[in-house]
């Protein structure tokens, strides 16, 4: 499969890396490069990867849409565009059933930003920021930051992210836990694949499970929430991976888990 606005990466480890390959433009996001993430996704699954890494090729992660891409700003369908290739972009990385890293290797503004929070874990380089851009040209923060912001960080410091559309350091954002932990940029790409290597050598079916358990709990009473980590926690003890798990303990060495 051929890919223009991003390059793919199956890594003999078992996670896959795409990138998002549009430097001269900061990885903007066009219509071309929002069909190619799902269908790279995609891929990496039918290809057996364990876990996938969503990255920028050149000095931005992405730096939002491309408002030269296509008709003029001004004439954008943007709710045909949300509902067709943003929200199904979206959707496809928050429900993949491997785990994902968004490795934020520079500026993430507007829907870049909300792109990586779609990720289950964000590592950033130290350099990088993050920006709710969208009312400095009158939008309404898109492509789930809505949905993300206040579950992350709480509703005063969503509603200042999206009023002031002020950058947020990378060290910021660590600090108030909109993403998991930054690192220096010269270790950058060291550290995310080694974090990609982990995860990808792990029990992905619990993995998934703890996704979606965790998901969950944001909407859940504490009732369901128990009902729902029983039925989760006894579908993921008939795994192969939860018999190797206690197999490896009781031997006193690694485990070799599988991903089934």
């Amino acid at each position: 499969m051929d890919f223009e606005t991003i390059t793919y990466e199956l890594n003999v480890a078992g996670y896959a890396v795409i990138s998002l390959n549009r430097p001269e433009k900061m990885n903007a996001m066009t219509a071309q490069m929002r069909a190619e993430i799902p269908a790279a996704l995609h891929k990496a699954l039918s290809d057996g990867a364990r876990a996938l890494v969503l990255t920028g090729v050149g000095k931005a992660f992405c730096s939002g849409q491309d408002l030269g891409d296509g008709a003029s700003a001004a004439q954008i369908d943007l709710e045909r565009v949300l509902r067709e290739e943003y929200n199904p972009m979206v959707k496809a990385l928050a429900e993949a059933r491997v785990p994902v890293i968004a490795a934020v290797n520079g500026v993430a503004a507007g829907a870049g930003a909300n792109l990586a929070l779609a990720a289950d874990v964000v590592i950033a380089t130290k350099s990088a920021y993050f920006m709710e851009a969208f009312a400095r040209i009158g939008l309404i923060p898109d492509a789930g930051g809505t949905y993300y912001l206040p579950r992350l960080i709480g509703s005063a410091k969503a509603m200042g992210a999206a009023l002031f559309a002020e950058k947020i350091s990378a060290e910021e954002a660590d600090c108030m836990g909109l993403i998991w932990e930054h690192v220096e940029d010269d270790a950058f790409e060291a550290h995310w694949r080694a974090r990609a290597h982990y995860l990808a050598q792990g029990p992905t079916d619990a993995f998934y499970r703890t996704k979606l358990a965790l998901r969950a709990s944001q909407h859940n009473s504490l009732e369901e929430q128990l009902e729902l980590e029983a039925r989760e926690q006894g579908l993921a003890g008939e795994t192969f991976d939860f018999k190797e798990g206690v197999t490896a303990f009781l031997e006193k060495r690694a485990p070799k888990f599988e991903g089934r």
